[in-house]
């Protein structure tokens, strides 16, 4: 009789397309905080105004935020409405 034998994972869970995507906002010179903090409040679910003042604060500071992560399509999705804003993003990220 076969025996099934099941090969540990080389890359761990975020492999492919089943990991958290990261949604990442980079530091420019044409954005204002005003505009960053707002759109970040109006197209990412549960950040409110005072969040998009923090990670504007953050991406000033740093030169970049992680402003989401969560399943790809979401990522995709919050990715282009934020590009299609303005802001400045970087590739989405798997991790």
């Amino acid at each position: 009789m076969a025996q099934t034998v099941e090969l540990p994972r080389v890359g761990g869970p975020d492999i492919g397309s089943g990991g958290l995507w990261r949604v990442i906002v980079l530091n420019d010179n044409f954005n204002t905080f005003d505009q960053v903090a707002e759109t970040l409040s109006q197209v990412i679910p549960g950040v409110g105004l005072a969040d998009g003042y923090r990670l504007a604060d953050q991406i000033h500071n740093s030169g970049q935020a992680i402003v989401w992560s969560g399943p790809r399509e979401d990522a995709e999705q919050y990715w282009e409405r934020l590009d299609a804003a303005g802001l400045t993003m970087a590739p989405l990220e798997c991790g």
